[in-house]
């Protein structure tokens, strides 16, 4: 099964702006995880939250672009990991190894499926889809099956610019790991400061961040929902 790991932590200081030699440094740990984690079949580092675009849609259909992150929480997505692990221990083992994994936080997701292909480059975005707890539909329910019609379409629309794409099982599944001491702590379900869970992830190509929003716009999500997009950091 494939499990989406996103690595959350306060931001500040030199460790989260790329370019610089602390960034370099953690970039080359996360490397090193990276060639040794055989499970890990994607993942990349995201820039900072301030740099981020949150896309909402109003009753009208039209695309509500702000700047920043979906909320404002202490401790903010930096990166991913999809793992292809065989069952959630073996998915925990590897959170337990990944780097810094000690400094915040680690939302664990089971996923319903995971296509992607190539490695990150530098024109490449993350667009983490979020709804409301108890707007999180069971795969295989008729809503289900209705969003699925709308993401083929969109599917259709981005062509080769997806270059990757995941749905996540609801929030129920979830798991929550912080490392402390050396000691695993584990909590079921997500991270609970903010109201919007995680329900999936696309990762786009697109030239400059206003191309990829105008491509995160076309993402169907709920009414009450919204698309998290960061530019990836190419490795």
């Amino acid at each position: 099964m494939y499990y989406l790991a996103l690595l959350a932590a306060e931001e500040g200081g030199p460790a989260s702006v790329p370019g610089t030699d602390e960034y370099a440094a953690s970039m080359q740990r996360h490397q090193e995880f990276w060639t040794r984690a055989q499970e890990a079949v994607a993942g990349g580092g995201l820039y900072p939250g301030s740099e981020a675009a949150t896309i909402r849609h109003d009753g009208g259909g039209n695309a509500v672009v702000t700047d920043g992150p979906f909320a404002e929480v202490t401790e903010v997505v930096g990166g991913y990991y999809v793992f292809d692990a065989a069952d959630l221990d073996a998915a925990l083992s590897m959170v337990r190894q990944i780097p810094e994994v000690s400094t915040g936080h680690v939302e664990l997701w089971p996923m319903v499926f995971w296509n992607s292909q190539d490695e990150p480059m530098d024109t490449w975005w993350a667009a983490l889809l979020r709804e409301p707890s108890g707007a999180a539909n069971e795969p295989g329910s008729a809503e289900w099956e209705t969003r699925v019609t709308e993401h083929k379409r969109f599917v259709e629309i981005a062509g080769d610019r997806i270059k990757g794409s995941g749905a996540l099982f609801p929030p129920a599944s979830a798991t929550t790991v912080r490392l402390r001491d050396g000691e695993i702590l584990l909590t079921d379900g997500p991270f609970t400061e903010a109201d919007e869970i995680a329900n999936g992830i696309y990762v786009l190509s697109a030239p400059d961040r206003d191309a990829a929003i105008a491509l995160a716009s076309q993402i169907p999500v709920g009414s009450k929902g919204c698309v998290e997009l960061r530019q990836i950091v190419a490795g």
